[in-house]
């Protein structure tokens, strides 16, 4: 598993055909963003990014056990680096629960979810104030109107396939909506609000990490449109199912995509989301390999 990461990595950096990365290199040294001050940045905003998500592992596995910041770090990491190659990195639900007795690895399957769509929550809030400014901004009606009826009618369906589930406790691998539901219930306040701040903070520090770079690259954007931009993009990206390591690749299409509107230079737009790729997924996975080849599984 630990190979086959860094194998994947290998090949992003050196073969990418988004960025060549010869191209990539002379892009870094022609806007001078490879400076010692600049890369200290760049690594505080990751650090703040993966300990804010660690900390929301922290605070929601206190449910059933306390755990140290620096377990849930090993935790955090060693689970992203285990989930690389899986869709959407599902593969972190179960990278997660083994650290656990096995009592415990429905709940903590739970908690996982919890976290997932509480960040999730906060990609859904700012991209659709982010996207309703681009929509109305730069003209594009019908594609608005057509998210907005396909956002409307996904709601109505998830509500009538929750409400008829929960009645006729449909289950799925021992699963139902109305376990989920009482589960949630269960879940203390505080739990739940902390994880909900720690989620939108967390938002703010990648989404302006993100604009470090645009600042940078000297791209002709107004702090509000790069926000919207930025904001828009993470929530196109969120509905399209990908591995870790296309991930990238996505997020580099619908990026210059959305930054076109300004005139961007679509090979510095790619340049900045490889960077974020690079802080935020393939160094934290380089490190998290080290938990992983350290990990005792949980015998209990």
């Amino acid at each position: 598993m630990v190979f086959g990461a860094g194998f994947f990595i290998y090949q992003k950096l050196l073969h990418n055909d988004t960025l060549d990365f010869e191209y990539f290199l002379q892009l870094l040294h022609d806007n001078k963003v490879i400076t010692p001050i600049n890369i200290v940045i760049l690594i505080v905003f990751s650090l703040l990014n993966w300990s804010l998500e660690s900390l929301k592992w922290k605070t929601l596995v206190n449910e059933i056990k306390a755990i140290p910041f620096t377990e849930a770090i090993k935790q955090s990491l060693g689970s992203l680096t285990t989930s690389i190659i899986t869709p959407n990195r599902i593969g972190e639900y179960g990278a997660k629960a083994i650290y656990y007795p096995k009592t415990s690895r429905k709940k903590i399957l739970g908690l996982n979810l919890v976290g997932n769509l509480a960040q999730l929550g906060a990609t859904v809030i700012f991209g659709s104030i982010g996207l309703w400014y681009v929509v109305d901004t730069y003209s594009m009606p019908v594609f608005y109107y057509k998210a907005i009826r396909f956002g409307v009618l996904g709601i109505v369906f998830l509500f009538f396939l929750f409400t008829y589930s929960s009645r006729k406790k449909h289950t799925i691998k021992g699963y139902s909506f109305s376990k989920l539901s009482r589960f949630f219930k269960n879940l203390h306040r505080r739990t739940i609000v902390t994880t909900g701040c720690l989620s939108l903070l967390k938002y703010v520090v990648f989404a302006h990490q993100f604009y470090f770079l645009i600042w940078l690259f000297a791209i002709d954007i107004s702090y509000l449109e790069a926000m919207a931009f930025i904001t828009s993009m993470y929530l196109l990206v969120s509905v399209i199912p990908t591995i870790f390591i296309l991930d990238v690749i996505v997020k580099g299409s619908i990026a210059v995509w959305l930054f076109s509107f300004v005139g961007a230079n679509e090979f510095v737009v790619l340049a900045i989301t490889t960077l974020m790729w690079l802080f935020n997924f393939a160094f934290p996975a380089t490190i998290g390999s080290y938990f992983v080849l350290n990990f005792k599984l949980n015998q209990e």
